[in-house]
C-alpha cells in the first residue's frame, strides 16, 4: 500500500467521523427543540397548597429568650396538571415566627403526585428551647397578652417534573403558609384535642415558587 493510499483512507475516516458528529448534534438538537415545544404547549402549573389546620401542643417561653413549640399541621397539595406528574423528592417544613425560624425542620417521605391527584401530610414541627432574638421575644411576650398571634409554616425542598418518560431536573421549591393562631382564653376558633391541645382549622391557601 502506497502512502497516498494511506492518505486517502485517512481523509476519509475523517469524513466518516464528522458526519457521525454532525448527526449527533443535529439528533440532540432535535430532541430538545421536542421537550421545549412539548413543555409550551402544555404550559405546567405549580401545585396548589392548602394548610387545613394546625394543633398547638406547646407554645410557651418559660425560660426569658428561649422559645418551646410543638405543632402537628395538616397540609394537602393538588398538581392541577393533566399531563405532568411531581416528583417531591425533599420537603422540608418548618415554623416562623417574625422572619425567625422557631423550630427544627421536619422532612416530609418522597413522594411522587400523579396529574389531578392530591396529597395530604401531618407532620409534628418542634423545637425545645430555641434561641429567639430579644426583639422577637418581646414581641411574643405582647402577641400572647393579647391572645393571637400570628406564625408561618413553610416548605422548602426540592421537585422534579414528568412529562410521559420525560422527567426534568431538580428544581427549588418555596412554599409559604400563613397561620393566624388565638391563644389562650381568646381559642374560640380553636377546639380540645387533648391536654393542652389545641386544634385550629384554617384552610389557609399558600403561595408557591419554583
Amino acid at each position: 500500500m502506497t502512502s497516498k493510499d494511506c492518505g486517502h483512507h485517512g481523509k476519509y475516516r475523517r469524513k466518516i467521523w464528522r458526519r457521525i458528529c454532525a448527526g449527533i448534534l443535529i439528533f440532540t438538537f432535535i430532541v430538545l427543540i421536542t421537550i421545549l415545544i412539548i413543555w409550551a404547549v402544555l404550559q405546567p402549573s405549580k401545585p396548589r397548597f392548602i394548610l387545613q389546620d394546625v394543633t398547638v401542643y406547646a407554645f410557651n417561653t418559660s425560660v426569658p429568650n428561649l422559645l418551646t413549640s410543638n405543632f402537628q399541621v395538616t397540609i394537602s397539595s393538588r398538581n392541577p396538571n393533566d399531563k405532568i406528574g411531581v416528583y417531591y423528592d425533599r420537603l422540608d417544613v418548618y415554623a416562623v415566627y417574625r422572619n425567625q425560624q422557631i423550630t427544627f425542620p421536619t422532612r416530609i417521605p418522597p413522594t411522587y403526585q400523579g396529574h389531578k391527584d392530591v396529597n395530604v401530610w401531618s407532620p409534628f414541627v418542634y423545637g425545645t428551647s430555641v434561641p429567639v432574638a430579644p426583639f422577637n421575644s418581646v414581641g411574643l411576650i405582647q402577641d400572647q397578652s393579647t391572645g393571637s398571634i400570628m406564625l408561618i409554616f413553610k416548605l422548602d425542598g426540592r421537585v422534579r417534573w414528568k412529562v410521559g418518560t420525560f422527567i426534568s431536573g431538580k428544581y427549588h421549591f418555596y412554599v409559604k403558609c400563613p397561620a393566624f393562631i388565638n391563644l389562650g382564653n381568646n381559642n374560640n376558633n380553636g377546639v380540645v384535642v387533648g391536654q393542652n391541645a389545641v386544634k385550629y382549622q384554617l384552610v389557609q391557601r399558600c403561595s408557591v415558587n419554583v
